[in-house]
């Protein structure tokens, strides 16, 4: 019901803030508060240049470069405090078989990084606490190493608690997959860590489920096919159920999403048509309490590059998709963050064309009740009809100042907003449709506001009889 101009239907809307070059590249991007002063920074694994590089928050969606390291960087990254002191390091999976770890300094800096040997190289690494103790391990899933031998397993280095690593415990990945996709989450609430990862045994593609034994060690649950190659996974309580974590799977330009039964088992996945993605994220965008999902990949829908947002409806389901479109750009990657410090979860994306990291910042700081198109019942030409209504609400932490609100031919529009409209405060707009001519009539009321320097709008649908 509310979207940008681009007349894509979308709660939450996004708009740039930033671009910033790192000259390379690159497969790799995290997101977290490296210097510790609460506004999110970014690290990116620099391919072709064999670097790690620091981007620093500057707190309203820009970033400034910070240090670079010299690694052997691949596909992957992820962050976590590894010493349980509050700083952030960084693990990347690196080549040569390999992982990469540089321990944070809490400055934004970097001590140099520490090589841990692997059994080949990685198409994903994370981090969680597989063995139990309190420490912090990683985790990979592998494919061919530098010997050209195929290992197509998942690994776990066990964390000694002060940034070091141990020797990795190694499984061959069930189904004969080669796995490329990884995420980690508790799914069948036994306190013990699984992971579900996405990849190809051939002829098919599969998401196989790896229940955690709370020693490094996984034991196969069942798989689920996808049809596709995957790139990218996502956990979330998509049903708002905390005993039943979902799975949302990036394959074959859609979003699979699978269903938690709490048990370690999933619903067979639904399919939501949504772009090539190759990244994808899991957060409420639009500050309605539910999950939604971000990706973004290398065309959109319609092949036209752009981050796509699929609003949550809190059962299970999705909305359709709609793309904020980046034209000239080809945006891989996604990480969420709240970059700007408004409260709202932002969007950072590596592009592939221009070679720079994007500030994607989330101005939805309007909500809409109800969210589906005002379809008005048909009505007698000349005459017009009882008026529908929608509850505005300021989601934000500052007043809303509203500059106009219109509605197109045989609409009308009228409101209790007034010009302002303060946080967190409610008002109503109310709208009648006055056909002209028999048949069916589109339009929309359009809102110039401050939350966006995009139009919002209503859609609203009549028949004239």
């Amino acid at each position: 019901m509310l979207w940008a101009a681009s007349s894509v239907r979308l709660l939450a809307q996004f708009e740039t803030r930033s671009n910033t070059s790192f000259g390379g590249v690159s497969y790799s991007l995290v997101v977290g508060d490296f210097n510790r002063d609460g506004i999110p920074d970014t690290a990116v694994g620099n391919d072709s240049a064999g670097t790690v590089q620091i981007f620093l928050g500057n707190g309203d969606g820009t970033f400034r470069l910070g240090s670079t390291y010299q690694v052997d960087v691949l596909f992957s990254a992820a962050t976590a405090s590894l010493r349980k002191n509050g700083i952030l390091d960084l693990v990347f999976g690196a080549g040569h078989d390999q992982v990469s770890v540089l321990l944070g300094n809490g400055d934004g800096t970097f001590q140099g990084p520490v090589s841990y040997p692997t059994s080949a190289f990685q198409y994903m690494v994370g981090v969680g606490d597989f063995m139990g103790n309190g420490n912090i391990d990683i985790v990979a899933v592998e494919g061919t190493n530098s010997q050209g031998l195929d290992c197509n397993c998942i690994e776990v280095l066990p964390g000694n608690g002060d940034g070091t690593f141990g020797a990795p415990i190694t499984a061959t990945l069930p189904y004969g997959l080669t796995a490329y996709a990884l995420a980690v989450g508790d799914f069948n609430n036994d306190g013990k860590l699984d992971v579900a990862v996405e990849g190809e045994g051939y002829p098919n593609f599969e998401v196989a489920i790896l229940l955690g034994n709370g020693d490094g060690t996984f034991t196969a649950n069942g798989s689920y096919s996808v049809g596709a190659p995957g790139s990218s996974m996502a956990t979330g309580y998509f049903t708002g159920d905390k005993k039943k974590l979902d799975l949302a799977v990036a394959a074959g330009g859609a979003a699979l999403v699978l269903l938690g039964n709490g048990d370690g088992t999933f619903q067979q996945p639904v399919i939501y048509n949504a772009g090539l993605w190759d990244g994808l994220v899991a957060r409420d965008f639009n500050g309605d309490g539910k999950v939604d999902l971000a990706g973004t990949g290398e065309g959109g829908l319609n092949y036209q590059p752009g981050a796509t947002v699929l609003n949550g409806n809190g059962d299970g389901t999705f909305q359709t998709p709609g793309v904020f479109y980046l034209a000239g750009k080809l945006p891989e990657f996604i990480a969420a963050g709240d970059i700007n410090g408004d409260h709202m979860p932002d969007l950072v994306l590596l592009d592939l064309d221009t070679l720079s990291v994007i500030g994607l910042l989330n101005t939805g700081a309007v909500s809409l009740s109800p969210t589906t198109p005002l379809n008005f019942k048909k009505q007698a030409v000349g005459t017009t009809s009882p008026p529908l209504k929608v509850t505005l609400t300021n989601t934000g932490t500052t007043a809303l100042k509203i500059a106009s609100m219109k509605a197109s031919a045989e609409f009308a529009v009228t409101s209790t907003c007034a010009s302002s409209v303060a946080a967190g405060a409610k008002c109503t707009i109310s709208s009648t449709f006055s056909p002209t001519k028999k048949g069916a009539v589109q339009g929309t009321i359009t809102i110039i506001d401050s939350a966006s320097t995009k139009p919002q709008v209503i859609e609203l649908l009549g028949t004239g009889t």
